[in-house]
């Protein structure tokens, strides 16, 4: 871990203020953060009927995929959404699906996200008119991890264990 130093400290403490709240459904604390995955289709070899299936060592590489999670870590709520790409289009779609689908009534979301060029209100307005970049950047009360320190965000946690578990094992595409 690099030093600790002060912007390191404010932004520790920060978050952990916030994961230090009591549960409150109108401004529940939610994680976000992706992982990508590397599609990959295993090729098969012919073989005759009655005969061991054979698998060839090559494979083919079938792009990549990327995976968001965003996690209520208090309510054990977690949701996983595909995209092809991780970009600051795609970041702000989902900032409109937790705000508008997943949290409709809610007061305010209260977010932790970490440091990545692509998490921050900009992405809102490099996506949609001013007016709706606006409405959703409002939606939200932004914490930010410390560089470096990526590792305080749950959703990371989250993506560890889904990726032990789930993303392990080649996947052949998005499907």
């Amino acid at each position: 871990m690099p030093e600790a130093d002060a912007e390191f400290v404010a932004k520790m403490e920060d978050v952990l203020e916030v994961y230090q709240r009591p549960y409150d459904p109108l401004r529940p604390v939610v994680c976000i953060d992706e992982t990508n995955k590397q599609l990959i289709k295993k090729t098969r070899i012919p073989c005759e009927p009655g005969q061991p299936e054979k698998v060839d060592s090559v494979y083919v590489r079938n792009g990549v995929a990327d995976v968001f999670m965003i996690s209520e870590p208090l309510a054990g709520r977690r949701e996983t959404v595909v995209t092809q790409t991780r970009t600051a289009l795609d970041f702000a779609e989902i900032l409109r699906y937790t705000s508008d689908t997943l949290y409709p009534r809610t007061e305010k979301i209260v977010l932790v996200t970490d440091n990545l060029n692509t998490h921050s209100p900009a992405s809102l307005y490099k996506a949609f008119p001013p007016e709706e970049a606006r409405r959703l950047a409002e939606r939200f009360e932004w914490h930010y991890t410390p560089k470096h320190g990526s590792w305080l965000d749950m959703a990371e946690i989250e993506i560890g264990i889904m990726s032990r578990q789930a993303l392990g094992k080649p996947l052949p595409d998005l499907e």
